[in-house]
Parts: structure tokens; sequence; C-alpha cells
């Protein structure tokens, strides 16, 4: 069984809102959870890994994109349930960051992906809370309170 199923304590993850030229990457997810639902890229933070470690790491791995972390953006507490047990529970830190290299490509955990403008967002099928976490990452790239 997939030890993310049923687990027993929440899942620490992080995710990152790549700013490049005024435009957000967005990545479609190929797998579960959440498969074909747009979202940031990002993943499950390794044992020995800073949050921002595991961001850029996650970044690189899933779309070949390099950044530079800007600022934390504020986190997203998914929960779902099975009647009574818990079948899910992530704890995802989301940071903003700036495009460095990389052009975005897709691969096993990602099948689609978009720059756009953030403003945009409510346009695609996305992860919940996805919306306002990208309006919190465009205000602080942007320097705005």
């Amino acid at each position: 069984m997939d030890e993310r199923l049923y687990p027993a304590r929440p899942i620490v993850a992080a995710s990152v809102a790549v700013f490049r030229d005024g435009r957000v990457l967005i990545a479609r997810r190929a797998r579960a959870p959440l498969a074909g639902l747009y979202a940031l890229p990002g993943g499950v933070v390794e044992v020995g890994e800073t949050l921002r470690e595991a961001a850029l790491r996650e970044l690189a791995e899933e779309v070949g994109v390099a950044a530079e972390i800007v600022a934390f953006v504020d986190h997203v507490e998914p929960i779902h349930f099975d009647g009574a047990k818990v079948r899910e529970h992530y704890v995802i830190a989301s940071f903003v960051a700036r495009w460095r290299s990389g052009e975005a490509r897709v691969g096993a955990e990602v099948d689609a992906i978009a720059w756009i403008e953030p403003e945009q967002i409510a346009r695609w099928p996305t992860t919940p809370g996805l919306p306002e976490i990208i309006a919190k990452a465009a205000r602080l790239e942007r320097g705005l309170p």
C-alpha cells in the first residue's frame, strides 16, 4: 500500500511559485493525488532537507527549472477523510521564487505545464487553495504587502 495513504502523521511537503517575466509556472499533476489538476511544482521533504531545499529540488526534478527563492508565501493543509479515517494529510509550505535557468518540461510527475498571468489562475482546474497562494505569491514577487 502507498505509505502516503492513511498516514500515521501529516506528510510535510514544499512547493514553489516561480515567476518569469511576470508569469507564474503551473504544472498539471500526472499522478494521484489530484491527477489532472494544475498545481505548483513541489513534493515531499526528505529527511535532513530544509523546506527551501526541498522546494528547489522538486522544481528541478519535476520540471527542469532552477530558481532563487524570494520569500515564504503560506502553507496549505489538505486533509481528506475516508469515513472517520484520515486518508491523506499534507502540510505544504509554499514559496515564491524568480526563474534563473532551464526551460520547463513535462515528465513522469507532470504531464503539462504553462506560464500564465497570475490573474488567469481562476480559469484553470487547480488543486484546492492554489488561486489564493498564487495571488499572495504574485504580491510578494512584486514587492507588495
